[in-house]
């Protein structure tokens, strides 16, 4: 038992030290052979990853390990604050059963061009549940090496015990009221001993699910009568509206689907080249169904999602007469957790006048959008290349944190997803 206590205490230590930079916990992967992971409700996989403390909910995580053998893999959960800091509780105090716990049901590819080790975790499960309410991170962590986390990922646990009614509306306050959306909204505790609302209570709001663009620690403009009303005194519930997502569909190597220019193989993989994306900067609003940035594996040629369907080469080609100075071009989704970086980073060519890359994919539908990344900024901007407008159809998940001046924790109070498409107003 001492041993395993010394063990556990060195993970979360030096676990620790991998976010000094940070500061917080994000989702992230730490292992270029780690691909696809994906967290949702037990039965939805374009929900986000919320879940009711004390339910029958369940979430799930799927990632693939791109090699020919099985690693041994164990999983832990982290509580953190709602600024994703490690909280100040004990593991026993939000964790019942075992805190670490081995990732047991795992499959090899079947007739794929690129082997790879689906991954899949159902929790609460018989050997864990947890007891809080609030920010978590599970931590998946190869067998004997806990201070080498192959991935993080980012989750919410709710009380649903506060009533959240929200209104989106089009800014009627600002410059750019034909490109943002602005989300007003109305907390209501009834019920609840809550001390001194206005302090303590919290609020953060999610586009699309998206944590780096998402507006946190939000005060209310009102309150009284047991209700904390969030409106348009304040700028901090504005968002830009952005643009429906470019999409392609690739769940077939053998037939061309919409914006499928070519397929090729080129041993050892499949290339598959999308048609050259127009600039919709100026272009006017035009309404089409997507995943607001999701993606989804799927194959037509297999039976099994997670194990039948391939990694191919996706091509993307962005025409610009014009190489951008001082920053770079990034091809983002939630496909790569929305990140700019050497991976989805396009590269111009001269010759044919466009940006440029390839990524390694999954077979299945996916969102995805074109970012300018300004050098010595962490914030990509997508309107130079998408356009933004007050119409555009969006999730925002609204997330209620209450902090208690005795208790060591944030509570996550209440959550709620309004969509733009029955909400929006002029």
């Amino acid at each position: 038992m001492h041993s395993f206590l010394v063990i556990l205490l060195s993970f979360f230590c030096q676990l620790s030290g991998q976010y000094n930079d940070q500061q917080s916990f994000s989702d992230k992967v730490f292992d270029g052979k780690i691909r696809s992971v994906q967290l949702y409700k037990d039965g939805w996989n374009l929900s986000y990853p919320v879940m009711k403390l004390n339910d029958r909910e369940r979430l799930i995580l799927h990632f693939d390990l791109l090699a020919d053998q099985a690693e041994t893999y164990y999983y832990t959960f982290i509580h953190c604050d709602k600024d994703w800091n490690r909280s100040d509780l004990s593991v026993s105090s939000y964790i019942e059963g075992f805190d670490e716990n081995q990732i047991e049901d795992f499959r090899s590819s079947f007739n794929t061009t690129v082997n790879y080790i689906h991954y899949e975790l159902a929790f609460p499960n018989e050997r864990v549940r947890l007891n809080l309410s609030g920010n978590y991170v599970i931590v998946v962590y190869p067998g004997f090496n806990p201070d080498k986390p192959v991935l993080t990922r980012r989750f919410m646990v709710t009380e649903d015990a506060a009533g959240i009614t929200a209104d989106l509306r089009r800014p009627q306050m600002t410059e750019d009221n034909n490109r943002n959306q602005q989300v007003h909204f109305t907390v209501s505790f009834t019920g609840l001993t809550i001390i001194d609302p206005y302090r303590n209570i919290y609020a953060s709001i999610l586009q699309n699910g998206r944590w780096d663009r998402a507006r946190t620690n939000l005060k209310a403009d009102l309150t009284g009568n047991n209700e904390l009303k969030y409106n348009s005194l304040s700028d901090k519930n504005i968002f830009p509206g952005g643009n429906e997502f470019r999409y392609f569909d690739i769940r077939s190597i053998r037939y061309k689907s919409e914006f499928i220019s070519r397929i090729d193989y080129v041993f050892p993989n499949y290339n598959i080249l999308l048609h050259p994306s127009e600039n919709r900067e100026f272009k006017p609003y035009f309404y089409s169904q997507d995943f607001n940035g999701k993606y989804v594996i799927a194959v037509q040629e297999g039976q099994n999602h997670n194990t039948d369907a391939d990694y191919v080469n996706v091509f993307f080609t962005l025409p610009s007469k014009f190489m951008l100075s001082g920053g770079g071009v990034y091809v983002t989704g939630a496909f790569n957790n929305w990140n700019q970086d050497s991976g989805n980073l396009m590269r111009y060519n001269h010759d044919n006048q466009a940006y440029e890359c390839s990524i390694m994919l999954k077979q299945g539908w996916y969102n995805f959008e074109y970012a300018y990344l300004k050098e010595g900024t962490t914030d990509g901007r997508s309107d130079m290349f998408e356009g933004s407008h007050y119409q555009t159809e969006n999730d925002y998940l609204i997330l209620i944190y209450y902090r208690n001046p005795r208790d060591r924790y944030d509570r996550v109070i209440g959550s709620v997803v309004a969509n733009t498409l029955n909400r929006i107003s002029g």
